[in-house]
């Protein structure tokens, strides 16, 4: 049975694109805009979370765009952009599927096992009083200033390869007394 309401909303659809195509910019932006609670429906039938539905909405805009010399004025354009909108939701439906079997789900233990992201002050100059004097060098410049490797180089003589160790052992060290891990 024909929706005879869905026909009435689309009526149109397929000259705007056509006109859209011929390069009609105003034409588009109707197009676009009219098309728009069409495929959230599509969207919102095909996606199990509801907060996907926004991006997927945005995704199918883009196809259209991407594919919108594609569209044959001599047919129909809801058929064409059903089309669109169903094969770009499901590939972005698999895309989170594959994502997700990668994914590990935090609980409130990761949050009581994780170890704070920053250490208070003292506890911090505590730990970089252990560290050689090239250490702190590195540190003090490169992380707590931010100065650049080329300038941190030039001012002190020592080269960018020696800066880059240093910061590397530098952290390592920091790492362990902060956290009071052994070391590896």
């Amino acid at each position: 049975m024909i929706d005879d309401h869905a026909n009435r909303k689309d009526m149109g659809w397929d000259v705007l694109m056509a006109a859209a195509q011929n390069g009609d910019r105003h034409a588009y932006q109707r197009l676009l805009r009219g098309i728009t609670p069409y495929i959230r429906a599509i969207a919102s039938r095909l996606l199990a979370n509801p907060s996907e539905v926004d991006d997927a909405i945005q995704d199918v805009l883009i196809a259209v765009h991407e594919a919108r010399a594609s569209y044959d004025p001599t047919r129909a354009f809801r058929p064409w952009l059903a089309g669109i909108a169903r094969h770009r939701i499901i590939d972005r439906t698999r895309a989170m599927r594959r994502r997700a079997v990668h994914e590990i789900p935090l609980t409130e233990e990761h949050d009581r096992a994780a170890p704070t992201a920053t250490a208070p002050d003292h506890d911090l100059a505590s730990a970089i009083a252990h560290l050689t004097a090239t250490e702190k060098l590195a540190i003090q410049r490169l992380k707590l200033e931010e100065h650049s490797l080329r300038t941190v180089a030039t001012e002190t003589g020592l080269s960018v390869g020696a800066l880059k160790v240093a910061t590397h052992r530098a952290l390592r060290r920091l790492r362990i007394l902060l956290t009071r891990e052994e070391p590896a």
